[in-house]
């Protein structure tokens, strides 16, 4: 099973995606990680390098018939589809997550008290958050709306969301 997370930085998406991969012993693939790895090895990261790099990754392990929680911003509609393509290339299940955080205050308290957990990532600002394109998602999806909520309510919700689709 592929879980395809998706949100804005700062919505709460990295701490849900991880506690599942966490409770389900899947791989996790954190496109920043991903990214960070390569701008460490001074490659150039302007585009969907990493994101190609965590498809890959997840078509194998996926291959190997391991769940895979996908954790990226995921903010088109080719970027979704490229996940739902790599669970269908080896005909495993998936289900999309999009985690928003509806309190623009508070979204945006996180997105300024966040501390770094990637070596050497520079953190978004908020300006660059909410300037960010990021397109409607236009399919059935799970969302998550983590606001005035804390990680484990949000958690629990995600796992009954989960339980009703699956």
């Amino acid at each position: 099973m592929l879980y395809i997370f998706g949100g804005l930085p700062g919505t709460g998406k990295s701490t849900l995606s991880s506690a599942l991969a966490k409770r389900l012993k899947a791989a996790y693939l954190r496109v920043d990680v991903v990214e960070q790895a390569m701008r460490d090895a001074e490659m150039t990261v302007n585009g969907p390098e990493g994101y190609l790099v965590c498809y890959a990754l997840a078509s194998q392990q996926l291959r190997l018939g391991l769940d895979v929680v996908a954790d990226t911003v995921n903010p088109i509609p080719i970027t979704r589809q490229a996940w739902r393509s790599a669970a269908e290339s080896v005909e495993a299940r998936f289900a999309e997550i999009e985690v928003v955080c509806s309190d623009e205050r508070e979204h945006r308290r996180r997105i300024e008290t966040r501390t770094v957990d990637i070596a050497n990532l520079a953190l978004p600002t908020w300006e660059q958050v909410v300037n960010r394109h990021y397109e409607a998602w236009d399919r059935d999806r799970i969302v998550i709306d983590t606001a005035h909520h804390t990680a484990e309510e949000s958690f629990m919700a995600l796992c009954e969301r989960l339980a009703e689709r699956c």
